[in-house]
């Protein structure tokens, strides 16, 4: 694929605590093959769908970190961003690191408590295959601080919002770069308060199936669990799911969409 603009979704991994397990659980229900990246980079290893890169898979290297699906967001200059995210509230956990010839990568704390990684391509652009049964497809910010956190990727990436229900009861923003807004990139949602109060804030990322039902009965024989059975949404037959560590993540069939989608 091209190269992807500044602020889009480029790349998704998931730190695990059992690789060879997690690999199982993604061959399985995905169809993905494997290619592990050597002992210099940790054994990151990338998941390939039809040989066509769809994300990657990496053992945590310290127990303490979370067991989660992270999205990056690419960058032209990632030591940049890096600085821009400091001066609009967000915390640099890493880098910016150079990672080979593959590109240039940093990590950061937005400010509602959200991991999101920034990623300067190199030799790797990033995703090989979107939009297609076992590629990614969405990413959304569930946050109980939506106000900074808009103002935070509005300074960062200059993101361009279109709210979504009444911003009370349902707060839920669709996401574009700038001057895009017929393009959305992803989302944002205030958390419920009826969530308990130690869910952390996180990205929620979304991989496409042709079949959400069957996707979600796989992620149940294989070990995982179904957080929200499927339902029907206007953007696609759609259920939240967990893997067999505990990595949650969403599944989508964008083919079957019910009733209109808001705001059209």
């Amino acid at each position: 694929m091209s190269g992807f603009s500044e602020g889009a979704p480029c790349w998704a991994d998931v730190s695990l605590p059992d690789l060879a397990a997690g690999q199982r659980f993604y061959g399985e229900l995905f169809g993905w093959t494997f290619q592990d990246q050597g002992e210099k980079y940790g054994h990151y290893t990338m998941a390939l769908r039809d040989g066509k890169d769809a994300a990657a898979l990496m053992g945590k290297m310290d127990p303490s970190m979370p067991t989660a699906w992270s999205v990056y967001l690419a960058s032209a200059d990632a030591a940049k961003t890096a600085e821009r995210a400091r001066e609009a509230g967000g915390q640099v956990v890493f880098g910016p690191d150079t990672v080979g010839d593959s590109g240039v990568m940093a990590g950061v704390i937005d400010p509602g408590g959200s991991f999101v990684g920034v990623w300067q391509p190199g030799s790797h652009t990033g995703f090989g295959v979107v939009n297609e049964p076992g590629a990614f497809c969405w990413s959304e910010n569930h946050t109980r601080d939506p106000e900074d956190v808009d103002r935070f990727y509005q300074s960062v990436f200059g993101y361009e919002s279109r709210q979504i229900g009444d911003g009370t009861a349902f707060d839920y923003k669709v996401l574009s770069l700038p001057g895009a807004p017929d393009a959305p990139i992803g989302g944002r949602m205030r958390r419920s308060a009826d969530e308990p109060a130690d869910t952390p804030s996180s990205y929620l990322v979304y991989f496409a199936t042709d079949d959400c039902d069957a996707a979600a009965a796989t992620v149940r024989r294989l070990g995982g669990q179904v957080r929200q059975e499927p339902k029907d949404s206007p953007f696609g037959r759609v259920a939240v799911v967990a893997d067999d560590q505990g990595a949650s993540f969403a599944v989508i069939d964008l083919s079957r969409t019910s009733g209109e989608q808001p705001g059209q």
